[in-house]
Order: structure tokens, then sequence, then C-alpha cells
């Protein structure tokens, strides 16, 4: 399995293909397998595919500590740095969106482009600590695997038995200090006034069923130089979900760049 030792952690990594480099990240309580999965092989004809686990999460090491945003961004950059990139396209899914707003504010410099995928807000998760008070007791029953299963069933479009029987194992599986601190470390995420600053080349994937949906087309709104694609009948495992149009809309971002109103305006010389 290979990892690389980043930040004084042990963190898991492979990568597929050739050409500009992508580092791809996954969400909260998530882990690299869609990515490398479904995602990379559809890219690696034209791009050179990293897949990580952060902290925490998947097949990396579970520290006592580190368990925040900011701390999960320099480890990216970390990896980044270990295997030679000066500068990689980042793409983040739900927290890894998160990291993805702190990666554009305070290391542009280091990003090509940058792509959210169903982030989460740039003010912050505002769910009811109660929600998140009944998900950490069923984690801990014993039931806890069928549990949730059959919940993200229900929910789940496109999904296979097998991808949602992986998803709940890699949630059950992180440590208690990434379930308990990086969900706190999003509840406290709030980067909405900085995010005019944000001017590296950026790309909002959000589902339309999805219940981040508002905030995503709200936040790239505030953006000044960003572009949205918003998938129909597409809840927050976009990826996932429709995997072959997720790899067109992340090629052709790569090829094109940022295409909104204001670009096309440009072009025509109104």
């Amino acid at each position: 399995m290979p990892v690389k030792h980043v930040n004084g952690v042990n963190l898991f990594y492979d990568e597929i293909g050739q050409g500009e480099a992508i580092i791809f990240h996954h969400g909260y309580t998530g882990a690299h397998d869609v990515w490398l999965d479904e995602i990379s092989p559809r890219l690696q004809h034209k791009y050179r595919c990293i897949v990580m686990d952060c902290r925490g999460a998947g097949d990396s090491e579970h520290p006592e500590d580190g368990y925040s945003i900011p701390q999960y961004a320099r480890d990216v950059i970390d990896l980044a740095d270990q295997l030679g990139l000066h500068k990689f396209t980042y793409v983040g899914h739900s927290m890894g969106g998160g990291i993805g707003y702190h990666l554009g504010i305070e290391y542009a410099q280091r990003l090509e482009k940058l792509v959210l995928v169903a982030p989460i807000p740039a003010g912050g998760i505002q769910a009811d600590s109660t929600l998140f008070e009944a998900a950490k007791a069923q984690r801990q029953s014993a039931h806890a695997r069928q549990e949730m299963i059959a919940q993200r069933m229900k929910v789940r479009l496109r999904a296979t038995v097998a991808s949602v029987e992986l998803s709940v194992d890699r949630a059950l599986s992180v440590s208690e200090g990434h379930y308990q601190d990086s969900w706190h470390s999003m509840q406290e995420f709030d980067v909405v006034e900085m995010l005019p600053q944000l001017t590296t080349p950026t790309l909002i994937i959000a589902g339309a069923a999805d219940g981040l949906c508002t905030a995503n087309v709200n936040d790239w709104q505030k953006l000044p130089n960003a572009t949205l694609h918003v998938f129909s009948r597409v809840g927050h495992g976009v990826p996932r979900g429709v995997p072959d149009d997720f790899a067109a809309v992340l090629d052709d971002f790569m090829e094109y760049g940022v295409v909104n109103a204001r670009t096309q305006q440009a072009k025509s010389g109104q």
C-alpha cells in the first residue's frame, strides 16, 4: 500500500496516468475509493491522477490530533511537495471542498485550478448539533452498519449496494478524532469574507438534489473567477452517481478553464 510520511503521519496515496497533475480529496468520513476506481480511469489518458486519504480516514494513519481543515490543507501541500509538484489542480468533495477553499485562499500560488465538488458552505456547516449527536450514537450502536446501509440506500441515487456498503465501512473506520474534530472544524469554518480574494480559476460542481446546492450556488456568485455546473437529479455523491458525466465536465474545465457570463461577454467585446 503506497504511503507518504506527511507532516508526521503516514498518509495513503496512489496515482495513475500521465500529464497535468490533479490531486483528488474525499469528504468527511470518506476515502479515495471513488476517485481511484471510477474517476481516475476515465482521465488517466490525459492527466496524472493522484488520490489521497486524509489523516484518520481511509487507509491513512490515525494520529491523535491534526483533524482540522487548515491541517488537512497543509497535508495536501506537503504531499504535493513530496511528489515534486510545484503546481497542481485540486479536486475536493464535500469537506474536501472546504479544504479546497482554504487552499485557494492560503496557497493560491500552488494551484493551477480548483474544483469544488458539492463543497461544504463557505460559511461552514450549520446543522443542528442534535443531528450530529444522533449520528454519533448510531455509529456506536451494535447495529450501526445495517442501519446506515439501509438509510443510505434510501437516498443514494444510482448507487449500488456494494458502493453503499463500502461507504458505510469507510465511515465507520475513521478515527474518533477525525469523526469529532473534523465535524467541529466544518462548523467553525468561515471564509465568506475572503471569497473575493480567491482568484484561482475555480469550478463548483453541485447536485441539484443535494441539500448543499443552494449554498454552493450562492458561494459561486461571490467568487471572481469561477464557473458552475449543476447536475440534475443528482445528490451529494456526484462522482459516484454520474462518473462518466463528471469526468467529462472535469476534463472540459481542465481544457477550457472558466466559462461564465463575464468571460463570454469579454470574448464578444460587449
